[in-house]
């Protein structure tokens, strides 16, 4: 995984990284945004325009906690069936064919 968006991203309607991403990898949940690891190009390119700082490197997260449970969270955006869905979101190519997914993971929707 290259980079992860974190808990200060919740409830955040800025979508400067959505602008900026070269590969079209950051998909909008309901009450945040997500990163697709396995179509990330590692570039770097949204965590200077978050506004929040709510971006960072996943390996920043393997010594912090706080931003390691958010690591499992974006593999789980993809991986796991969301509510109301049958089937997970997978890699489906670009956020854009996509939309607004419009559902968090459960542990986003519970903050």
């Amino acid at each position: 995984m290259a980079y992860v968006i974190g808990a200060g991203c919740v409830d955040v309607t800025d979508r400067a990284c959505l602008d900026v991403c070269p590969v079209d990898c950051i998909y909008v949940g309901d009450r945040k945004s997500y990163i697709n690891a396995a179509e990330c190009i590692d570039c770097g390119a949204c965590e200077p325009e978050c506004p929040v700082d709510a971006i960072f490197a996943d390996r920043k997260a393997r010594s912090d906690e706080s931003k390691a449970v958010f690591v499992a969270d974006s593999i789980a955006f993809f991986e796991q069936a969301l509510p109301g869905r049958d089937a997970p979101l997978g890699n489906p190519g670009g956020a854009a064919a996509v939309g607004e997914v419009g559902v968090d993971t459960p542990m986003v929707s519970a903050l």
